[in-house]
C-alpha cells in the first residue's frame, strides 16, 4: 500500500495527524505528483484549515491543470463556506475535466439550488440520482427540486425512492406527504405525516400538516 492509500485509510479512521504525515511523505517522494497535494488539502479541509487547504489544491492544479479532483475538492470547500457561486464554478470545471461522478453532478445541482436556479439544477440532480442508484439523499434532493418546479408526480416517484432507501428519514416522509397533499390525496398524506411523527415526534411541519389535513376532513 503506497503512502496515499495509507493516508486515505487513516482519514477514514479519523486519524488526521497520521493521514497528514502519510501524505507529506508522499509529497516528499513524488513532489511533482498532484494527488498527494489534493489528499493533504482534504485533510486540512477536514480539520478546518481552509486557507492552507486551498493552497494545496492550487498547487495540485499548477502541477496538472486537468487534476479534476482538485477542482472538486475546492468546490466542496467553497460549498461548506456557503460560497455557492465559486463552488458551482469548481464543480463545472471538475466535470469538464472528466470527473463525471454522481457526486459531481449532485454537488453542482445543489449549488444551483442554493443559488435559486432550481430549473437548471434538475438535470444534474436527475443524473446524480441515476448514477448514485440507491442513494437516499440524491433521490430526496431530486424529488424536492421537482416539487419546487411543480412536477408533483415525478417528485412523488423520487421521494418514494428516497423513503425506500432510508425508511427512517422523517424529512423524506414529510415531503412525500406534502406532495400527496398537493394532489388532494388527504388519506395518504395523513398516513405519511403520522409515519414522520413516529420517527420524529417533534417534527413541527408534520404536526401542522396533520392538523391541516384533519381539519379539512372535519
Amino acid at each position: 500500500m503506497d503512502k496515499n492509500q495509507t493516508g486515505i485509510q487513516f482519514m477514514k479512521d479519523g486519524k488526521w495527524e497520521e493521514a497528514a504525515k502519510a501524505f507529506m511523505d508522499a509529497i516528499e517522494e513524488a513532489p511533482a505528483d498532484p494527488v498527494a497535494y489534493i489528499n493533504f488539502g482534504n485533510v486540512l479541509t477536514a480539520v478546518g484549515d481552509s486557507e492552507r487547504a486551498l493552497n494545496f489544491y492550487n498547487k495540485a492544479i499548477s502541477l496538472d491543470e486537468n487534476a479534476s479532483a482538485a477542482y472538486y475538492s475546492k468546490g466542496t470547500l467553497y460549498y461548506e463556506q456557503q460560497n455557492f457561486q465559486e463552488a458551482k464554478n469548481m464543480f463545472e470545471i471538475a466535470l469538464k475535466k472528466g470527473l463525471a461522478s454522481g457526486d459531481s453532478y449532485f454537488m453542482l445541482g445543489m449549488c444551483l439550488v442554493q443559488l435559486g436556479n432550481n430549473r437548471l439544477a434538475l438535470p444534474y440532480l436527475q443524473r446524480a440520482a441515476e448514477v448514485l442508484e440507491g442513494d437516499a439523499e440524491a433521490s430526496f434532493q431530486y424529488g424536492l427540486c421537482l416539487a419546487r418546479e411543480g412536477f408533483i408526480d415525478e417528485a412523488i416517484e423520487s421521494l418514494e425512492k428516497a423513503a425506500k432507501f432510508d425508511p427512517k428519514n422523517p424529512d423524506a416522509l414529510y415531503n412525500l406527504g406534502v406532495a400527496y397533499g398537493f394532489k388532494e390525496e388527504g388519506e395518504k398524506a395523513l398516513e405519511l405525516f403520522n409515519r414522520t411523527l413516529e420517527i420524529q415526534p417533534g417534527h413541527l411541519l408534520a404536526i401542522q400538516g396533520k392538523k391541516l389535513i384533519e381539519g379539512q376532513e372535519l
